[in-house]
């Protein structure tokens, strides 16, 4: 089978003699199958490799295993010990056998044995190593017995010792023969990974760790972890993130790089102390996610007709404002990724890098070394730029500079943390810079938040209440996507919210001559909003209402994120 799978490779120009003879001298040196050597050498991918195999041993393959349920029979005869290190899962039984996943379909030994546990024939399909491992965490994470197991034959006097091993970037898929500590750590990282959670957060109690995962804004509870494997939990975490372990009274910040499969995931690290131990927080930011454009993120045709505009604009300043976790970078990269960096020079200056975008130039601040974002953007303004990105504007140093790049000739965005557009005019003439140079730099403000979307699995329509049709201002019904309200009844995708993913909700205030005249004579921010709604602004609450309206997310949502908007 191997000369078959090797003639496959070389008949259809995947790998070529030269390597084919160096990934069998590691074969033979190694102890490793020849394919593993092939994917570890980087020189086919576990799909590439997982359709050779399907065609060449006549095994269905399957690229997905989402919404099976596993046969209670396979989670109470198999340990998930087992399950885990050999990358197996039953996805089917009937009275003549079992359908097992397998990734590695040839290591016949953990079949043979996995037989021998359920009592029944085995039937190889092949499906992809993050699909198995999602599963199975998925068919063992109903009870705290599967933390337990992880954790099952550690030594407590070696709990620390145990957490010092580390790769320059950590493959999460990789568990077998690791450590139980840092198998604890790698199922958290993949099964966070795979509910889309942003971040991680391991909470100290009195009598317990309890790992927290935010999805779509929203913390859940997840695991819980014994008290006593706390300490090595934050030492392992400490290694990873290359910190200090034997600083417990001081917070800390690190950054390492994760491995899921061929893809890879940026985690910046974050510890602080607490009266019951260090409390742990991941970011998690995926490489591989890809960018948005501006008609992907949840603009109206208005509004994209006024973004489109903006962006096109020789000069001025161009501001994002929300809190954090609202969207902002991301609206920033839309508006970066449709501008033609073929005939203009774009530069940006960003903490961290979260996009990389071909054809600009993309600069890291750097703190510690004196790269700041006022002295990057100083520094930009000698490299000939047409558009400039500024990841935040914090201070009134660069605030300054951003100004002055707009009024010479520059377009420059950026954020901003304010509640609302209005808001951020305010901001910036309080970090010093003069109401005149910001009413001829600015040329609009963009205020956002996100909101959840109803579960496109589980939603529902139902009747509109009378107060609910004042909510939204509505005359009638017929303003409503086909006469009803929505909302999701709840599932396994959603988990049990009937909300599942998000997008944003805009208020695209315009800086026009009234604007201008109010903001020389230092109009309050809230009467400026005020007059500006009068001249046809949508604010927050409104578009969020049209949201509504057309059937995409809920009132209740949107009055949980635009809380004091009032208009």
């Amino acid at each position: 089978m191997k000369l078959s799978l090797v003639d496959t490779l070389i008949s259809e120009g995947l790998i070529d003699e030269k390597q084919l003879e160096e990934c069998r001298g590691i074969e033979k040196d190694s102890g490793q199958p020849i394919d593993r050597v092939l994917k570890n050498k980087g020189y086919l991918t576990e799909e590439t490799l997982l359709d050779i195999f399907s065609r060449s041993l006549r095994l269905p393959y399957r690229e997905e295993l989402e919404g099976i349920e596993v046969p209670k029979a396979f989670t109470q005869k198999v340990p998930a010990q087992f399950a885990r290190a050999y990358n197996l899962v039953c996805i089917s039984a009937d009275e003549k056998g079992c359908d097992v996943a397998t990734c590695d379909p040839l290591d016949f030994h953990p079949m043979d044995d996995l037989a021998a546990m359920l009592g029944a024939q085995v039937r190889p399909v092949l499906a992809p190593r993050s699909e198995i491992t999602a599963l199975v965490n998925k068919a063992y994470q109903t009870s705290s017995t599967d933390v337990d197991e992880l954790l099952e034959g550690i030594d407590e006097d070696d709990m620390i010792s145990l957490t010092k091993m580390v790769d320059e970037s950590e493959d999460v898929l990789d568990i077998a023969n690791k450590p139980p500590i840092i198998k604890l750590m790698n199922t958290i990282l993949f099964e966070a990974l795979k509910i889309r959670a942003s971040d991680i957060h391991l909470q100290p109690y009195n009598d317990r760790m309890q790992v927290r995962y935010r999805i779509d804004g929203i913390l859940y509870d997840a695991k819980t972890v014994p008290k006593k494997f706390q300490d090595a939990i934050v030492s392992r975490v400490k290694v990873m993130g290359k910190m200090d372990i034997a600083e417990r009274r001081l917070p800390q910040d690190g950054r390492t790089t994760i491995k899921v499969g061929d893809g890879e995931v940026d985690v910046r690290i974050s510890s602080v102390p607490t009266s019951q131990g260090e409390r742990i927080v991941f970011r998690l930011l995926d490489k591989t996610a890809r960018l948005y454009t501006l008609d992907e993120i949840g603009l109206g045709p208005q509004d994209l007709e006024l973004m489109h505009q903006y962006i096109n604009y020789s000069h001025g300043i161009i501001l994002i404002t929300g809190p954090t976790g609202s969207g902002k970078t991301t609206t920033l990269y839309a508006g970066l990724a449709e501008i033609d960096s073929d005939e203009k020079n774009v530069i940006t200056i960003e903490d961290p890098i979260e996009y990389n975008i071909d054809g600009i130039s993309q600069i890291q601040v750097a703190n510690k070394k004196g790269l700041t974002f006022a002295s990057g953007l100083r520094s930009l303004m000698r490299q000939d730029p047409d558009v400039m990105m500024v990841g935040e504007i914090r201070d009134g140093e660069t605030a300054g500079i951003a100004v002055q790049a707009a009024n010479t000739g520059h377009l420059v965005f950026s954020t901003l943390h304010t509640n609302d557009s209005a808001g951020a005019i305010s901001r910036m003439v309080n970090l010093g810079v003069e109401p005149y140079l910001v009413a001829s730099a600015v040329i609009t403000v963009v205020a956002q938040r996100l909101v959840r979307l109803i579960c496109p699995n589980c939603k529902k329509p139902y009747d509109p209440t009378e107060a609910q049709l004042k909510e939204l201002n509505c005359k009638d019904r017929s303003e409503l996507h086909e006469g009803m309200l929505y909302l999701g009844e709840g599932c396994d995708s959603c988990l049990g919210r009937g909300l599942y993913d998000r997008t944003a909700i805009y208020e695209i205030f315009g800086i026009d001559e009234y604007a201008r005249d109010e903001i020389i004579e230092r109009v309050s921010a809230s009467v400026m909003k005020q007059n500006a709604v009068t001249r046809g602004l949508r604010t927050l609450r409104m578009d969020g209402s049209r949201k509504v309206k057309e059937g995409h997310t809920t009132i209740e949502e949107v009055f949980r994120v635009t809380q004091l908007d009032v208009f």
